[in-house]
């Protein structure tokens, strides 16, 4: 595996907090005299260590596995999968911060965070096991799942999603969701990603950026969204937010879309067009599940036993479309599918869901199993 270049972030961490006691430092000359009298401000500036935050930059070509936040916390499975990816040409990991619960899944230096009490330690040791993987020079990304929010509905249900008798909608899984358009949500997605920053995660990644589509759209209702604006615009406006949020970041942002959007140009009624995320992120992630594709898409019967032509054709036509709209196909990192859905995912139904992408002229991907399961014999060796 190829050793990727490191860079640094410096964060000033107050060693000390001191309410009601006033500080004075003297500088005495031989004669006890004080020369100097330092001010409080500077008195306080003196007891302020820094704390380095390690980053890697992103490797040329990512080619990432996802970890459950769970594994990531039990020691034996993630030693085991760290030592996968280092051993195969695998150079990047992507772990749950905040999935489908809505949980964060380590402690966090956020007074808002914690008084919401949103964190559930799952992964007691985040920096150091982020460490770990670097000193493997494997990337590290932060997964964060946005709208699908069941413990923030539960303790602000006025900013869910509602059906149209005021209740809190849920989809067919029975998971509540957050308006799209509640601004003050936003700012608590900023306060998770800035968190992951700081815990040394290397790329802030984001998934359910998109309006609910999979449940009884007939008895839906916002309090939030006019239910006028484009939900397009409404995205696009959060896109933006994010940017305009974590730009100082000082690592990549990028964003989960369906695989749908590699082909289609409406907005699927989910709020999530190509280009417009193409605009506010660094890497853009289709989900081109072979499996999640309906009967007769690309004239297939069943698309999931077609992963070549179902992953090259959307890559394909992605690639131009962002190469149209004066952006780089550089942008794209599709996902991919070691799971079985649809047909057996082997090893070689796994390869070729990589060529298809390197055949259409991209060098990057990830790869999903829920399960964290893998494959061992679809990834090569180093």
């Amino acid at each position: 595996m190829g050793h990727f270049k490191h860079f640094q972030k410096e964060y000033l961490v107050v060693s000390g907090i001191f309410i009601g006691i006033a500080f004075v430092f003297f500088v005495f000359d031989r004669s006890s005299s004080p020369l100097y009298v330092a001010s409080d401000q500077e008195a306080a500036l003196s007891l302020i260590k820094e704390e380095k935050i390690q980053h890697i930059s992103p490797p040329e070509s990512v080619k990432a596995i996802y970890m459950t936040s769970w594994v990531a916390g039990t020691g034996y499975w993630r030693e085991d999968l760290a030592g996968f990816i280092d051993s195969t040409e695998l150079n990047a990991v992507v772990i749950d911060v905040k999935d489908y619960t809505g949980r964060i899944s380590f402690e966090v230096d956020d007074s808002y965070i914690n008084e919401l009490g949103s964190v559930e330690r799952r992964i007691p040791d985040i920096k150091n096991f982020i460490k770990e993987l670097h000193d493997k020079n494997i990337y590290v990304i932060a997964r964060i799942s946005v709208f699908q929010d069941p413990y923030f509905v539960k303790i602000h249900p006025e900013l869910a999603v509602k059906k149209k008798d005021g209740s809190v909608w849920k989809d067919y899984k029975g998971i509540p969701w957050i308006d799209p358009a509640a601004e003050d949500f936003w700012a608590y997605i900023v306060r998770v990603a800035r968190a992951s920053e700081k815990a040394g995660f290397d790329e802030l990644n984001f998934d359910y950026i998109r309006f609910p589509s999979d449940g009884n759209m007939k008895n839906i209702a916002y309090d939030y969204w006019d239910e006028t604006t484009p939900p397009a615009e409404v995205m696009s406006g959060f896109f933006a937010y994010l940017r305009r949020e974590l730009g100082d970041a000082g690592v990549p942002l990028s964003a989960d879309l369906f695989g749908m959007t590699t082909v289609n140009y409406d907005d699927l009624n989910i709020g999530q067009i190509l280009e417009n995320a193409a605009l506010y992120f660094d890497y853009i992630a289709p989900m081109v599940y072979p499996s999640h594709y309906p009967t007769g898409f690309a004239g297939f019967k069943n698309p999931a036993v077609h992963p070549y032509q179902i992953v090259n054709q959307a890559m394909t036509v992605a690639s131009e479309r962002l190469i149209a709209a004066s952006s780089t196909p550089s942008k794209l990192r599709p996902w991919l599918q070691d799971f079985d859905l649809g047909a057996d995912y082997d090893a070689v139904m796994i390869r070729k869901q990589m060529q298809a992408v390197y055949d259409s002229g991209l060098t990057s991907w990830m790869v999903w199993d829920a399960s964290n399961k893998y494959t061992r014999g679809a990834y090569q060796g180093e």
